[in-house]
């Protein structure tokens, strides 16, 4: 196959875009390399387009070519190498081979930030630079006193630790940056259906060429720069292009189609004329980049939070300083021998500056401890844990805040077919199209029919498609040299209502006598009710002479009265496994579960008995009720009645879209699934919109926060459990870290004033820093979901984020640790039996062990913060790898420490009694924590 590379050709004149109507000559003009800058690119595309809209393709097909040839669809086909009626053969030569001389359909991506744009961020952090600086006064003046040799300890210790939290916090949003925009680039990655080797086949949006033939039906995205091969009532919506909300119908006249545009209304296929950075589409996109700094509305309440508390933390480390230093300068600190620390006109002047630094320094690491940054960072752990996680689940999350909002959904609006049902209605034979036409077309070849020569003895006139709003699609074939017949499929009892006569088995037409309509009526009732799906067909003859030309046949009105009877028929659409099971664990957590269909009352009612989403069969209005009473009453009557609707039947989408607003209005958190173009508005109305992905089309999948891969209503249950892991993640990150919070700072605030001195110093507070953000939110930030969480009621949108359960927690922890350390602290010596050791040394003894024991509780009270509610804190606890190997990392650092680091964070070794002690303190907050569970109170949860 010979496929010509780009040619240089020659353009007499062109107009600049913009300018003001002066023409430029201009010499031979060359097309640009595949690697030129954009900007090139779109100038010479412009110029291009003004001159010519086949130019690009001339010069690629081969320069020599004149338009009128190239104008017609097939030879321009022939150019490409390409068979309308097969497509290209698609074997891997042939398509490297086009990919190297038209391009492949991807587009160069802006890069993401650099592992340094977060590493300067988190340099940005005004305590980490405040405790830097001084670090560097405590390196000069240590060194300056006692010497480079021991000089250095101090200062040097502390730049350690802060360069520690910003490295590790840096890493630590780096990754989570790239993990979103991985699931930005799955986003992306649309599958479609193209005509390869006369087989239609699905493929990634980046692996068309040009030369394909693609079809195009409602709802999907135009793929790349083509032109119409055929198409029936096909509307082209071009506002992502354009910025005009404007549909345009396309024919032979207006045969262009251009990349990213959405199929408003009808169908039809496509040849593949440029992909890639050689469309408009392309050049769009290669120009702009995914914005992942979407902050949703969990991250902002808890940036307020932090905010909040980081206030009350710089409030109490003035306070914290003021008292020191006036400790310090009154001579009322001492040193641990018991002499002065400074006395007026005999302290030299870098001896009271060292001191007033430690202080400082002590004050500024009150306000790290104190601000929770963690909390934030645990957001963003837990929205990137559970996206990646949910899409093992079979569930795409398209916008962040989706992942927290299903964890308050009170109700799920869902479709049946392909939801609850297997939307399997077909055979073994290979037929495409909907799974209603695969299951007709296979049950008629069964019967005998032959496909294609029923096909050839009839040419298309006129197509009116399928739409949920008319329940039924229409079709006007030319039968041999002369003979029209217009057929219509639909909603059984929607074509029956049209229909004057039916055709009896003899081939005979026979009036619709009221009888005779009444017993299809009920036959086709007897079929809903035993969960058939109910289709009629029906066709009339129509004059040849009143068929509008050519012309002028896209608005030709299709005849839908005097229609004939040809045929009534019951498809079996079995529930899905598991949907049952599915729906019961969705009503006893709280969340309702709506059937809204298109399909017949009677069918609906008996599939929703089935799923069991309906347990009363002889139910009744409004629990079971049409769409088109449902939206013939007023807003007023329609929010009284919405909290009691379980099955809405023949709704069309408008009616969904009132629905879902009547149950907003009445204080629901509401879910909606949906998969075709009319339900756009509903699923963008929806709290939390959930399209489907296989028979989804590109509009839904777009208006929609969340795509369920496959179909199934048991996904989306996942994705509620999943919601709710998200908000319980944070809950047990929050107690954690406010339970160190409390400590900490009561600790050194009440030593602080009672003695001049803190246990804890700025080395040792900025370690804890580290495990309780970075480290605690990477640990319990990433918990997998619980069965337990299904047991709670929905998250309510205004629940505070700290609950009754968390306060108890929190208060029982946060006491006993204060209660242990500051009798530590005030008599640590005698009761540790140091009390024959020198001051100094004992007092560095008791500090060390404050801090041992400090750490070690932490690490114990990770594990109950698991299960803010129950006994049991172990479930599941060794499958949980991060967790285990986070609580590892942790206790060895601690060790390390204590033994091997005293020089840096100023703590000696402890013997093993001293090491069993403080495990012994850490391990009695298991049974506490148990024993405070036992007391009563409620998580206080109201919508």
């Amino acid at each position: 196959m010979e496929l010509s590379s780009p040619n240089p050709y020659t353009r007499h004149r062109d107009e600049e875009c913009g300018s003001t109507g002066e023409i430029r000559s201009l010499s031979t003009f060359e097309i640009p390399p595949k690697n030129a800058p954009i900007e090139r690119l779109r100038r010479w595309r412009l110029m291009e387009e003004i001159s010519n809209p086949f130019g690009v393709l001339l010069a690629w097909a081969g320069g020599s070519r004149t338009l009128k040839k190239v104008m017609k669809v097939k030879g321009l086909a022939n150019l490409l190498k390409t068979n309308l009626d097969r497509g290209i053969s698609g074997d891997d030569a042939e398509l490297a081979h086009r990919r190297n001389v038209f391009g492949a359909n991807t587009y160069p991506q802006k890069k993401g930030r650099s592992f340094w744009v977060f590493l300067w961020e988190a340099c940005q952090d005004l305590t980490l630079v405040i405790l830097m600086v001084a670090a560097v006064l405590s390196l000069v003046l240590g060194i300056k006193t006692e010497g480079i040799k021991e000089g250095w300890y101090d200062g040097a210790s502390i730049a350690f630790a802060v360069i520690l939290v910003i490295v590790v916090t840096a890493i630590s949003d780096y990754k989570q940056s790239l993990q979103f925009q991985s699931l930005n680039e799955e986003k992306q990655n649309i599958h479609l259906e193209v005509l390869r080797g006369g087989r239609i086949i699905e493929i990634s949006i980046y692996d068309i060429v040009v030369g394909d033939v693609v079809p195009l039906k409602i709802g999907d995205q135009v793929p790349a720069d083509g032109i119409l091969i055929i198409g029936y009532s096909l509307a082209i919506d071009e506002s992502s292009m354009t910025g005009e909300s404007k549909i345009v119908h396309k024919d032979q006249k207006a045969p262009f189609l251009m990349s990213g545009c959405k199929v408003a209304d009808g169908y039809g296929s496509m040849l593949v004329t440029a992909v890639g950075i050689h469309t408009e589409w392309g050049l769009l996109m290669a120009s702009i980049s995914e914005d992942t700094g979407e902050e949703t509305p969990l991250q902002v309440r808890l940036n307020g939070v932090a905010t909040f508390i980081g206030f009350v933390g710089l409030g109490v480390a003035v306070v914290v300083l003021a008292v020191l230093l006036v400790r310090y300068f009154t001579g009322n600190t001492k040193n641990p021998d018991g002499s002065v620390q400074f006395i007026k006109g005999q302290t030299s002047v870098k001896a009271a500056v060292d001191g007033a630094i430690k202080m400082l320094t002590i004050a500024v690491t009150i306000v790290v401890v104190a601000v929770p940054e963690g909390l934030p960072l645990a957001v963003t752990l837990t929205l990137a844990y559970s996206m990646r996680k949910m899409m093992a689940d079979k569930a795409l999350v398209r916008r962040l805040s989706a992942c927290e909002t299903m964890g308050s959904a009170t109700t799920i609006c869902s479709d049946k077919t392909g939801t609850l049902t297997l939307n399997l209605r077909g055979g073994t034979i290979e037929i495409t199209g909907s799974p209603t036409e695969k299951a007709i077309l296979s049950w008629a070849v069964k019967l005998g029919m032959k496909f294609d020569d029923a096909r050839s003895k009839s040419s298309i006139l006129h197509v009116c498609p399928f739409n949920s709003e008319k329940k039924r699609g229409g079709v006007g074939v030319l039968v041999g040299d002369s003979e029209v017949h217009v057929h219509w499929k639909g909603a059984a009892e929607i074509v029956l209502a049209q229909c004057t006569s039916w055709l009896d088995a003899n081939g005979l037409v026979q009036p619709m006598t009221p009888d005779k309509l009444d017993a299809f009526e009920k036959l086709i009732e007897d079929m809903a009710a035993a969960s058939l799906r109910c289709i009629s067909f029906a066709y009339r003859s129509y004059d040849l002479k009143n068929v509008p030309s050519e012309e002028q046949r896209d608005n030709w009105q299709l005849p839908e009265d005097d229609l004939i009877l040809l045929g009534i028929v019951g498809m079996k659409d079995p529930c899905r496994p598991g949907v049952k099971d599915a729906v019961e664990l969705c009503t006893h957590a709280g969340v309702k579960v709506r059937m809204v269909t298109g399909d017949n009352l009677q069918t609906a009612k008996a599939i929703a008995l089935e799923c069991g989403i309906l347990t009363d069969a002889n139910a009744s209005e409004p629990t079971l009720i049409e769409g088109r009473v449902f939206r013939a009453k007023c807003i007023s009557e329609r929010e009284q009645i919405a909290e009691n609707i379980t099955v809405m039947a023949r709704s069309s989408p408008n009616d969904k879209l009132q629905l879902v607003q009547a149950l907003k209005r009445k204080g629901h958190v509401v879910a909606v699934t949906g998969d075709g173009t009319n339900d756009a508005p509903a699923l963008h109305e929806a709290d939390i919109g959930l399209a489907m992905g296989i028979q989804g089309t590109e509009v839904a999948k777009e208006s929609s926060d969340i795509i369920i891969l496959d179909d199934n209503f048991a996904s989306v249950v996942r994705v509620v459990r999943w919601g709710r892991s998200v908000y319980a993640n944070i809950q047990k990150f929050i107690q954690f870290q406010l339970t160190v919070n409390v400590a900490a700072l009561v600790i050194n605030v009440v030593a602080a004033f009672s003695s001049g001195q803190v246990p804890l110093n700025a080395v040792q507070l900025l370690w804890v820093n580290l495990i309780m953000d970075t480290l605690g939110a990477l640990a319990l930030a990433t918990e997998p979901p619980t069965d337990q969480l299904m047991d709670r009621p929905p998250v309510g949108r205004r629940e505070p984020l700290i609950t009754n359960v968390m306060w108890r927690n929190l208060i029982v922890q946060a006491l006993y640790q204060v209660t242990i350390l500051l009798v530590l602290n005030f008599d640590g010596r005698s009761i540790l039996h140091l009390k024959h050791d020198s001051r100094e040394h004992a007092d560095k003894v008791k500090n060390t062990f404050i801090f041992n024991t400090f750490v070690l509780c932490q690490i114990f009270n990770e594990f109950n913060a698991r299960k803010p509610d129950e006994i049991n804190v172990f479930g599941g606890v060794t499958k949980n790898h991060l967790f285990m190997g986070i609580i590892g990392i942790t206790v060895l650092f601690q060790v390390l420490i204590i033994e091997f680091l005293g020089k840096f964070t100023s703590t000696v070794r402890l013997n093993w009694k001293l090491w069993l002690v403080s495990v012994a303190i850490g391990f009695i907050s298991w049974p506490l924590a148990a024993i405070g569970k036992v007391v009563p109170v409620s998580w206080g949860r109201a919508r």
